[in-house]
């Protein structure tokens, strides 16, 4: 599914056949899930393939490796590089990009002495069209921020994730809605999470979520199209109901949600703000701009003033 006999990735210094690395069994990066990674994501675009927000991943990346003391010694230019060339290798234009960052062999609890780096990559062309999703509150909590680095991204934080998400499965609805400690949302297993209500949008402030590349992205968007947001802590019940929501981030780019807890969102999707940036980010990561979103807010006002 996610390699073939041809694959390249990059290895820790070389360029191989995916099918042909290798890794030892002893590391604390398998035992303990003590490795760091990013979701980035490529698109075909008029002016070649470009890698959408590719200096704001790496500089997350090499921020997440200082917060968990593993040594990792590469440039944002030298990571954005070495990914270009990966997908250059494969002949891919859409692709989901995954670099993982893992740790020398270390059965023991100390900070890792070495660290490993491999640029992966495969076609990925699904993500902004998906099908309204049906969410679920979840039972699990998103991990306390006085136990975790919750601004690393982690890939032993991710146990959490995939709880999270099998539940809402095994209950028959698409994904789960998060909680932190206190009962406020937070995200869902794997994106950030926005609603809209009488003309505003409302995102989770920060705290217990990773703050992601692609809700930042939203939030410059809102202000290009003066579309009002504000980050803050609120319940589900306050988001129940509400006119309209989207889950955003690499993967899921930016998708609607139906209902949360078996609770419609009211507002048609085509007639919502939450629709007007679904479109925005597609034209971002086109290549695009956002001046014929412009237009269609103001279009919107005025059908709705009317």
């Amino acid at each position: 599914m996610y390699y073939n006999e041809d694959t390249v990735i990059y290895y820790n210094g070389n360029f191989v056949k995916a099918a042909e690395a290798t890794t030892g069994l002893y590391g604390q990066s398998l035992h303990y899930g003590y490795a760091i990674f990013e979701g980035i994501k490529s698109y075909k675009t008029a002016e070649g393939t470009k890698v959408f927000k590719a200096k704001e991943h790496y500089d997350r990346l090499r921020r997440s490796a200082e917060l968990m003391h593993m040594p990792f010694n590469y440039t944002t230019d030298e990571l954005v590089s070495l990914t270009y060339q990966v997908l250059e290798r494969n002949g891919f234009s859409d692709a989901y990009i995954r670099p993982l960052v893992f740790c020398s062999p270390n059965m023991g609890l100390s900070k890792a002495k070495e660290s490993y780096l491999t640029i992966q990559a495969w076609e990925w062309t699904n993500g902004y069209l998906a099908n309204k999703m049906r969410i679920m509150t979840s039972s699990f909590e998103r991990p306390n921020p006085k136990a975790f680095l919750v601004e690393a991204k982690v890939s032993g934080h991710y146990v959490n994730s995939i709880l999270a998400c099998q539940e809402a499965k095994d209950k028959g609805y698409d994904e789960a809605l998060v909680l932190d400690a206190n009962g406020n949302v937070a995200e869902s297993s794997g994106a950030n999470v926005f609603f809209e209500k009488e003309g505003t949008l409302y995102t989770p402030a920060k705290g217990s979520i990773l703050p992601g590349i692609t809700r930042a992205t939203v939030l410059d968007m809102c202000k290009e199209l003066n579309i009002p947001v504000e980050e803050k802590f609120f319940t589900p019940e306050e988001m129940r109901g509400a006119d309209a929501a989207f889950f955003c981030g690499t993967a899921a780019e930016v998708v609607a949600l139906e209902s949360l807890d078996d609770v419609q969102f009211t507002k048609n999707w085509d007639d919502s703000l939450c629709a007007l940036i679904q479109k925005g980010y597609r034209n971002l990561v086109q290549g695009k701009t956002l001046d014929e979103f412009k237009k269609s807010k103001n279009a919107l006002e005025l059908e709705t003033e009317a």
